[in-house]
């Protein structure tokens, strides 16, 4: 009878440690799950969130004295993960045209006619994509990554994307 006794605890124990062995490939793939409807949520909402962040970085006032006029948005999207969250960002090149606000103080500046480079931001949280209209100006988005590297982290390379990862 004790020899059964341990049979069993040794057949748990084995069953334990297998079970540790594969927890890391059980998250990867719930990884890799994820990211792959995040990236299809992002592609199917992709207009509309294009459209949210220019009326709400329009809105922002930013950069000052500036009233925006044209943003075009790279076909390439770039996927990070938030390092204290772990949501998914989407970072996408933008190039954005502006004029001067009559009395914003910028009327007499030429440079106000050149187009900027910047990197418009999405973030997936609660399963769903949404931007706050935030743009990284002179940075594309694997400067913008790099840059922020103790915030952000490369998903996947080339044209990816990105949501809670765990």
């Amino acid at each position: 009878m004790p020899v059964n006794w341990w049979l069993l605890a040794l057949a748990a124990g084995l069953l334990a440690v297998m079970g540790l062995a594969l927890l890391p490939a059980w998250r990867i793939r719930r990884r890799e799950a994820r990211l792959q409807l995040a990236r299809k949520a992002f592609a199917l909402r992709r207009e509309w969130l294009e459209a949210r962040f220019v009326t709400l970085a329009a809105q922002s006032g930013k950069p000052r004295g500036l009233e925006w006029t044209n943003c075009e948005f790279d076909r390439q999207v770039r996927f990070a993960r938030d390092r204290d969250s772990g949501n998914l960002r989407a970072l996408v090149g933008v190039t954005i045209s502006f004029q001067a606000i009559e009395g914003g103080g910028m009327e007499d500046v030429e440079a106000v006619g050149n187009l900027r480079a910047a990197t418009a931001v999405f973030l997936f949280e609660d399963g769903k994509w949404t931007t706050e209209g935030r743009a990284i100006f002179n940075l594309n988005p694997e400067q913008a990554i790099k840059h922020f590297e103790h915030e952000l982290e490369t998903v996947d390379e080339g044209d990816s994307v990105s949501g809670r990862l765990e």
